[in-house]
């Protein structure tokens, strides 16, 4: 892989999506950032990222993509490698959070959550992988979260996304390391981004009236949350030094936070059980790659 990569990532208009393309671009990386609306919610976005790369001569292209609609990832990609020739990196950052009492979240809310948190990295994937194949290399990144681990109360249904979006891009892990793609899992923890302000709430708050006291939780977790986010800058360190580490050294997983609240463990733990289960059903050569390359730290 060269070392100056062509890196697409979604959900750019703000956020980690945004500090991605700018901490990668400002090290030589060619960035294609991505997001939806281009001509109205993000239209200023746009604008002040191209005025950005234009007056620090940063590498930094803006495409439209909504991660939701296929026929829009497939334009922004092939619009992406018309220009540069290639994409190196698919950073799937698009997401955002979803709180509330479960019974009170909807299911139209439900599917409007899993349709940009896990469909949109499936979108983004299929999209990507032919050019990777042609290549013999590539990087699919996958934003998850803590919560991809751990689940907290009123945060099941976030917590399900990323819990969905975890398990399919280990599954990537095993199946594309023979065609040299590699599939990565970065989790942040708390950070201080837009996400928080544009939290959705759970619409059917009726439901919740017989809760009592479990009502607060969603408050309550926010708080605790805010308290003690970090500075979202070393999330985009860490995609960084991912991102440069050599072809075929790279870990599966790398946990990014403040706090770990154990997930390392997890991580670790998931590890000696993958790695039973692929030697139980008798693919622990078909997957070498897995040993010492399962957990990291970044």
């Amino acid at each position: 892989m060269n070392s100056k990569q062509v890196v697409l990532i979604t959900g750019s208009s703000t956020g980690f999506g945004r500090l991605f393309a700018n901490t990668l671009a400002r090290k030589g990386h060619t960035v294609f950032a991505t997001m939806r609306d281009l001509g109205g919610r993000n239209a200023r976005n746009a604008s002040e990222i191209r005025a950005l790369a234009e007056k620090d001569s940063l590498p930094i292209s803006v495409l439209e993509m909504d991660v939701t609609n296929d026929a829009s990832v497939e334009r922004a990609v092939d619009a992406a490698v018309a220009k540069a020739g290639r994409i190196d990196v698919a950073i799937n950052n698009a997401g955002y959070a979803l709180s509330g009492l479960a019974e009170a979240v909807t299911t139209a809310q439900a599917q409007r959550l899993m349709d940009t948190n896990f469909f949109g990295p499936v979108r983004v994937n299929r999209a990507v992988l032919p050019h990777m194949r042609r290549q013999r290399s590539g990087v699919l990144m996958h934003i998850s979260s803590g919560a991809g681990r751990i689940v907290g109360p009123s945060m099941g249904f976030y917590c399900a996304s990323k819990f969905a979006l975890e398990a399919l891009a280990e599954s990537y892990s095993y199946e594309l390391a023979s065609q040299g793609i590699e599939s990565v899992i970065v989790q942040p923890g708390p950070y201080e981004t837009p996400v928080t302000g544009n939290m959705v709430a759970a619409a059917d708050e009726a439901r919740t009236d017989t809760y009592g006291a479990v009502k607060q939780i969603p408050a309550k977790i926010s708080a605790a949350l805010a308290s003690m986010a970090g500075n979202a800058q070393d999330v985009a360190d860490a995609v960084l030094r991912i991102i440069e580490t050599p072809a075929g050294e790279k870990h599966l997983r790398y946990l990014v936070s403040p706090e770990s609240f154990g997930v390392d463990q997890i991580n670790a733990l998931s590890k000696q059980v993958q790695a039973n289960l692929l030697e139980g059903l008798g693919l622990a050569a078909d997957i070498k790659f897995l040993k010492g390359k399962a957990v990291g730290s970044a």
